[in-house]
């Protein structure tokens, strides 16, 4: 049987952190750090809820960012 993979560790960030700058910063912080996959949404967008490791989502208002997850 072939092994199962192990995910890669995600970067030891807080998600708090990105939330009210601006979007395009946010995302150049969160690639500077490790993240290897930045998701955008508007709010109230409809998103599938599986869990990701190294993805980082924002929901982005007037350019801003107001909320951010792992996953």
């Amino acid at each position: 049987m072939a092994p199962i993979p192990t995910p890669p560790a995600e970067p030891k960030d807080s998600p708090d952190s990105y939330v009210s700058l601006d979007a395009e910063s946010a995302e150049r912080h969160a690639r500077a750090r490790g993240w290897s996959t930045v998701r955008s949404l508007p709010p109230g967008a409809i998103i599938t809820m599986e869990y990701r490791a190294g993805r980082l989502n924002f929901e982005v208002t007037n350019g801003t960012v107001t909320r951010c997850w792992k996953g």
